[in-house]
């Protein structure tokens, strides 16, 4: 647990498991989860341990319950404890975009070819914004690479190459 960078009045915030949450919160949900949980596994074992041949059965059946009231615990403590997260949608700047499918096609040396995508995968393009961008770039690929089929003399190459 670290605590993160805050704004003044907020210092109880931390940062668990890469996400934001307030010390008081967090000690009430431990509460809340000790008490559901552990009343639970008493419970169950009170009512269960008559019923059940075993003792060791019952038992387990209780420990059982107390994870259910364990996960009864992470619900409850969700509905009471909002998310402190802030966050900030920003558009990408169309240069930096255009830079990152540059140096795609630095290292890979082609980006394929749209159409033999699915239609899932389009319709996600289009909808982060990045159709446009990647058919420009395929355009621009075909522009200073175009496909030419290949002239072949087929005697030669029946041949190995031999005339």
């Amino acid at each position: 647990m670290k605590q993160s960078l805050s704004p003044p009045g907020k210092q109880n915030l931390y940062e668990v498991w890469g996400d934001t949450i307030d010390g008081r919160d967090l000690a009430v949900s431990i509460c809340i989860g000790a008490v559901v949980s552990l009343g639970a596994y008493f419970t169950a074992l009170h009512l269960l341990h008559p019923i059940v041949e075993s003792a060791q059965m019952a038992k387990t059946y209780a420990m059982l319950v107390g994870v259910l009231g364990c996960l009864a615990a992470g619900v409850i403590s969700a509905k009471l404890f909002a998310p402190k997260r802030d966050v900030q949608e920003h558009a990408a700047d169309p240069a930096f975009r255009e830079q990152v499918v540059a140096d795609l096609l630095k290292e890979y040396g082609s980006l394929g070819r749209l159409e033999g995508l699915s239609a899932e995968v389009i319709a996600e393009l289009r909808e982060l914004g990045l159709y446009d961008l990647f058919r420009e770039a395929q355009a621009r690929e075909e522009n200073l690479h175009p496909v030419a089929a290949p002239d072949i003399d087929a005697t030669s190459s029946l041949s190995g190459g031999r005339g």
